[in-house]
């Protein structure tokens, strides 16, 4: 806790508040954007963006970290409670708070348990996958509010006000750094002035909205934004626990999954070091914080971290100004909150979720493995179908499923000699010499009971194949366990050899493998030797079929 400040230098001070003032001026029109994507008032999402980013400074690990609403996050948490509640309505902010309470509480414990591990579970095209789908349908429900209608019955003003904010979001996204930098702002500062064109959306809508009758014709705004802090409390529903845990359960899942995406991918960037249970404490304790101040699940934001990291943030005091400014932000008069038309908030929507359709992976993984990219198109389509829990379901359930049906088939290759060498290689890869009255065979893969089946099926078609081998060896260089199934199996499969006349030997096996092995029986009753090495193994079996 705190390692960071005992180490803090007046040199980071500079960058920090910078960083600070930029990622405060982002959170503005970003978290009312975010709240209204979750069906909650647009100041809920100020409320989120003030004390969980103060709480996960004092725990997490991540210097640049900036936590807060993000967009995913936010919708998983109107799929939740949009069947619950009206949105918008005091009981939505009530179970909105409460989800956040129950997402925390996993985190937490699963920080206090040492889980960290879990981040692994869920792999980079499926997350992908659901980004992807889950950003169509973010932006496909933000149209009604851009075109201030649904389609093709659109209000006009409302229409024009909303299109207008959408292609100036768009063109400054493209070409308003490179206009920057060719003014003469450094590139580092041109990035910043760039992302933050939609505060200057945003601002222009608003006095807009003020100096024309655009509220006469019927644009809708924000409405009042209460000022003052949020008060602290925890008021839940005791009705809604029971239809909260499970989804608070995946959110939980999905807040860990993305900010550890967003965190390692800026902790490289300065070789920093991550600790994965910190961040589970970090993380838990700040969506408990959002709880405890009105707020929803929050995470830690890929895009926002990036603006934080670009512009100079070098610790969490960062986070802390910008908390310290939206506190501010709130204590002052709010009534320039309450025109912001809603038409240009659903435009910054649109273009930040839009920005989330990232297709790069989807390219690598087609040309690299077709199954990942399955995998990619499944949870994808599960998101946008069956809708945002389904489509975490369906992501952890391809993950696992993928992991074990590779793990279930392991690769195992036939070996030979490289001539005037003593190394072995796969025959189908390299000009290697074999002997035939010699099967070597080398198993790339722990033995388990998922995938002993077919590794015993895979070495007998092999026998089949080499009738003249009279000797088998099995390559163990890339087996670090054997479970108490796969021992069993290679017991039968010692008993079956010995009854046909083959040898069965074992060469290269590992240390902790060979630990183990030394408390059964298989050692004891091998039909055969082991060996060091399997030029050793060769190079012995060899000769002896020779002297016979």
């Amino acid at each position: 806790m705190l390692h960071w400040l005992k180490q803090y230098r007046r040199a980071q001070l500079l960058g920090d508040i910078s960083a600070g003032l930029v990622v405060a001026m982002m959170m503005i029109p970003q978290g009312m954007a975010y709240a209204l994507v979750a069906g909650l008032p647009p100041v809920v999402g100020i409320y989120a963006s003030i004390l969980p980013p103060i709480i996960y400074a004092l725990f997490g690990s991540s210097m640049t970290q900036s936590v807060g609403p993000m967009a995913i996050v936010s919708l998983m948490t109107a799929a939740v409670i949009g069947p619950l509640a009206p949105p918008g309505s005091a009981l939505a902010t009530v179970l909105a708070a409460q989800l956040a309470l129950v997402s925390g509480a996993m985190l937490l414990l699963c920080g206090a348990l040492r889980m960290g591990f879990l981040a692994n579970f869920f792999s980079r095209p499926v997350m992908s996958g659901f980004t992807v789908g889950s950003a169509i349908v973010i932006a496909f429900d933000q149209l009604h509010t851009l075109l201030g209608a649904d389609l093709p019955h659109f209000h006009l003003p409302s229409a024009v006000l909303g299109v207008g904010s959408l292609l100036l979001l768009v063109l400054a996204k493209q070409y308003l750094a490179g206009l920057l930098k060719r003014c003469g702002l450094p590139p580092v500062a041109a990035d910043i002035g760039a992302k933050l064109a939609p505060m200057l959306v945003v601002i222009g809508g608003i006095v807009l909205m003020a100096a024309t009758n655009l509220p006469e014709l019927g644009v809708r705004a924000t409405g009042a934004v209460p000022a003052g802090l949020p008060h602290l409390n925890l008021a839940t529903s005791s009705a809604h626990w029971r239809p909260l845990l499970q989804p608070g359960l995946l959110i939980g899942f999905i807040i860990f999954l993305m900010s550890m995406s967003a965190a390692q991918t800026l902790a490289l960037k300065r070789n920093e070091k991550l600790v994965s249970n910190h961040e589970l404490i970090g993380l838990g304790a700040a969506n408990v914080a959002s709880a405890l101040s009105g707020g929803f699940p929050v995470t830690g934001s890929l895009s926002r971290s990036a603006v934080n990291f670009a512009a100079g943030a070098n610790t969490p005091l960062a986070s802390l100004i910008t908390a310290a400014l939206l506190a501010c932000a709130l204590l002052a008069p709010t009534g320039w909150l309450a025109l912001l038309p809603l038409p240009t908030l659903a435009a910054t929507i649109i273009v930040a979720v839009l920005g989330m359709l990232e297709l790069g992976i989807l390219r690598t993984a087609w040309r690299y493995d077709r199954g990942d990219a399955l995998a990619w198109g499944a949870t994808c389509l599960g998101v946008l179908v069956l809708g945002v829990e389904a489509g975490v379901v369906i992501g952890v359930a391809l993950s696992m499923g993928t992991l074990i049906w590779r793990a279930s088939r392991p690769h195992i290759a036939v070996l030979g000699r490289i001539a005037g060498s003593e190394h072995f290689r796969n025959i189908e890869r390299y000009p290697a010499e074999t002997q035939p009255e010699l099967l070597v065979l080398r198993i790339d893969a722990n033995l388990f009971f998922g995938n002993m089946e077919a590794v015993v099926e895979r070495i007998e078609c092999e026998l089949r194949t080499h009738q003249s081998a009279r000797q088998l060896v099995l390559v163990m260089s890339a087996v670090s366990s054997i479970d108490t199934t796969a021992l069993m199996a290679l017991s039968e499969l010692n008993l079956s050899l010995k009854r046909r006349a083959i040898g069965l030997h074992l060469a290269e096996v590992k240390g902790p493998v060979m630990d183990r092995l030394r408390h059964s029986e298989l050692l004891h009753q091998l039909n055969g030797k082991l060996f060091l090495s399997t030029a050793n193994a060769c190079d012995h079996l060899h000769a002896a079929s020779v002297v016979a």
